[in-house]
Order: C-alpha cells, then structure tokens, then sequence
C-alpha cells in the first residue's frame, strides 16, 4: 500500500513538474499570437489606424444597445404571460398552458423570419399588403452579401437591420399569446398551435404593417406609439372569437345563465406573471422609441410606471367598493393601465398617464364583470387587452400632445379598420378548424385536464 502511495505521488509530481516547464519555456498558442500581433501593429503603416471614434459612432452604438436590451425585456415578458396564464387558470391544465406558450415564441421567431418582418415592414408596398414578401427566400432576414455591410451601419437606421429584426420578433408572438389566456383549458393543442402560426405569420404583420410599416393608417395621421392596437387589441379581437367560437368551460353557467366562478390555482404565480410583465413593458414602450434618447426614453418609463400604479390602485379600491379587494382585480388593473398607456406613452404627461391608468383600471373591473356574462375568459384577457387597448389609442386623441377631433376620428377609423380585419381573420380560420381539425377537445378530455388527455403528464407531482 505504501508503495502504491509513493508510486503516485511521484507521477502526480511528474505532472506537475511537466506542466510548469511547459509554461515557462514553451510560448503557448495565446502569446504566438499576441507576438504576431504586435509584430503587424509594428510593422503596419500609421495611416491605417482605426477610425476615429466620433459622436455619430457613439450615439449610433447607444442606440443599437439600448434597443436590443429593450427586446430582451420584451422577450422576459413571455414568461410573465406563462406565468400569469397558468397561476389564473386550474392546476390540471398547466402543462398545456406552458407548452401553448413555449412554441408560441418560437413559432411566432421563425415565421417573423421567414414571411412577417417583411411582411411588416416592406419596401415594395401599396399601403395594404406586400405580397412579395411571401416569397420567403429573397426576403428573409439573411441579406445579401453586398447589403450586407450597409445594413449593419448607420446608413440603414440608427440601429441595425439585426437589431431591427430581434426587437421587432420580440413582439411578433405576443398576439398569440394573449389568445392563449382567454380559451384555456378546452381548445386542442394542435388546433390552436396551427391558429397562432398563421396568426402571427399573417394577420399581425399585416395589420402592423399599416401603421408601423408606413401603409394607410399612418398616412391617415393614426397614431399607436407601442401597439395598444396593433398588439393588445389585435390579440383580445382574436381572443375574443375564439372565446366565442369554443364556447364555455363545462361548469362555467348554470341553467339559468348565470356564472360561476372557477378560481385559479396559484395567485403568487400570477402576481409574479404581473411583476414580469411590467417589468418587461419597460422595454415595450421604451424600446419602441427606437432610441437610447434620454429625456424621451425617460419620459416613457415614467408615464408607463404611472399608469400601470394607478391601474392597480383603480382597479384595487373599484373591487373593495363593490365587494373586497380581489387580488386579480389589481393584477389586472395594472396590465389594464400598462395596455392603457402604450399608444400614446410618448405623448402624454405624467397627469395624462395617470388618468389614462386610472380610468383602465376602474374600466377593466366593470368589463371583467360584464363580459363574465356572456363569455368564459378565464385570465380576463380580453377585458385586459381588447377594451383597454381600445381605450388606449382612444385616450391619444383625448389627452396629451395630439388631443383633437381630428386625431380622435382617425383613432376610431384605425380601430375599426384593425378590428375589422382581425375579426374576419380569426372567424374564418377558426371556423375552418372547426370543421376540420375541431376547435374544442372532448367533454371527458377537458374533465381530466388537457395535462393528461394532451400530454400525458402533470405539472406537480402530489
């Protein structure tokens, strides 16, 4: 045994001797190359030093960074949806929800890819629809070799065509994922993976395209600074069909038509899902100044942060006044006054957001109650997203910097026009799932959770 002890000792020794002559004596790969480098610094000629660093390239750098810290904000609030979705609804359907909101985002990123930045932003366009940019393959985000280098410069914006694309996908999936809230736990899981594909790939961008992408809307003087339309309602107008199209939860109404409540399972779930999603908007709306501009990026996080605090507050002491203070109430009082302050949050002043957040708040609890009525929607996202973005783009011709007649006619004109198309959208393809594919799983499917009738799994293990 002793002899063993000594054997390895002394190869451990051996190693370890080897090692450090080899670091002392031997130039390692790493300082071949600093060698080398430092002989071409030498030997090069002074005129080939780099450029000089100037204010354009600074700013041009700022700007790239904040917008594409922005999109990663965007992104973290995919999780608050996942979050929020699965703490509101029953625990028998949670791994459904999740795996809804999983492939959503990736998705809604390969589609962006593919057809729906494209299709959003054209160059070739009539103001309606760009229909080259279905021919994926000459207008994906893959440029060619000699646009290239421009396109990652400031002679394509202040910011890159990569940053342009990576903030832009961020947003892509949030439509579908708002759908996802209000028909949970009795759609099929392929029915609705196949609704939000084409969802994101079509109906959004195109929309989008008509005020972001400088189509009709924009040229009629619309205005939507963050998406309060072109996001929120987008998403509630389809949540809203849908919610429709599916039909109740078994045991949501009685004979007599009125409602029971079906509780969720987790409410410190949901007020994580919330606290991410504010934290995210910060990137939603301060990313969409497309600029690290600080008193505009400031002024934007400012009038976000009011609105979403008096959205809660409102919708807080609406529910106390009528009932007791309902968690879900404030939770969704503070989405109500985030979708509430999007369109305009660039606009308005800080006591514009406050009664813009306030007046969602107050507003999201008496359509909670109203829409409870007539249609099951689970995590209240329609009221949420659909009524609040309404009155969000509606508060930008009422309040703050654009307030008018004018402003307020062309408000209402992009509503209608948006919703128009969303809803015909929506009813057409969901009615052809409907007949094909089904829309709702079976009674005695939606009795043992999605979890194990579309999984075969749980999401807690008891």
């Amino acid at each position: 045994m002793t002899t063993r002890y000594w054997l390895a000792g002394l190869a451990i020794t051996t190693l370890i001797i080897g090692f450090i002559s080899i670091a002392l004596f031997c130039p390692t790969p790493a300082l071949a190359q600093e060698e080398a480098a430092a002989a071409a610094v030498e030997e090069a000629p002074a005129e080939e030093e780099s450029a000089p660093i100037t204010a354009e390239s600074v700013k041009f750098m700022v700007d790239n960074l904040w917008i594409m810290l922005a999109g990663a904000l965007v992104f973290i609030m995919h999780l608050g949806f996942a979050t929020l979705e699965s703490g509101l609804t029953r625990p028998k359907n949670t791994v459904n929800i999740l795996f809804k909101n999983v492939m959503i985002i990736c998705v809604g990123l390969l589609t962006y890819a593919l057809i729906g930045f494209h299709l959003m932003y054209p160059g070739d366009f009539n103001g309606y629809f760009a229909s080259s940019a279905l021919n994926i393959f000459d207008n994906s985000i893959t440029v060619a070799p000699e646009e290239a280098e421009a396109n990652l410069t400031s002679a394509y914006a202040d910011y890159t065509l990569y940053t342009d694309f990576f903030f832009q996908a961020m947003f892509a999936a949030t439509c579908a994922t708002i759908v996802s809230g209000a028909v949970a736990g009795r759609i099929r899981l392929r029915t609705f993976l196949i609704f939000a594909t084409l969802f994101v790939t079509f109906c959004y961008p195109i929309t989008g395209s008509w005020k972001w992408g400088a189509g009709w809307l924009d040229q009629l003087g619309f205005y939507d600074f963050a998406g309060s339309t072109l996001v929120h309602s987008v998403g509630g107008w389809a949540a809203l069909v849908l919610a429709f199209l599916l039909g109740p939860r078994l045991g949501k109404y009685n004979q007599d038509g009125t409602p029971n409540a079906i509780p969720g399972s987790n409410m410190p779930l949901a007020a994580i899902g919330v606290f991410l999603l504010w934290f995210g908007w910060f990137g939603f709306n301060g990313g969409s100044v497309l600029s690290a501009d600080p008193a505009l990026v400031s002024l934007v996080l400012v009038t976000t942060s009011i609105a979403a605090a008096a959205g809660g507050v409102a919708a807080g002491l609406t529910s106390w006044f009528m009932a007791k203070p309902d968690i879900t109430m404030a939770l969704n009082g503070i989405l109500a006054g985030l979708v509430g302050i999007t369109a305009g949050a660039d606009q308005m002043s800080i006591f514009d957001s406050f009664l813009i957040g306030a007046i969602a708040g107050v507003l999201v609890y008496f359509s909670v109650v109203f829409i409870d009525k007539f249609i099951d929607d689970p995590v209240g996202a329609i009221s949420v997203h659909l009524v609040c973005g309404i009155w969000g783009t509606l508060a930008v011709g009422l309040f703050g910097a654009l307030k008018g007649t004018t402003q307020l006619t062309h408000q209402l004109i992009g509503i209608a026009a948006i919703g128009g198309f969303t809803v015909a959208f929506t009813l057409v393809i969901g009615i052809i799932l409907d007949k094909t594919l089904g829309l709702r799983a079976s009674a005695d499917d939606e009795k043992a959770g999605l979890d194990v009738s579309e999984h075969g799994m749980s999401a807690y293990n008891q």
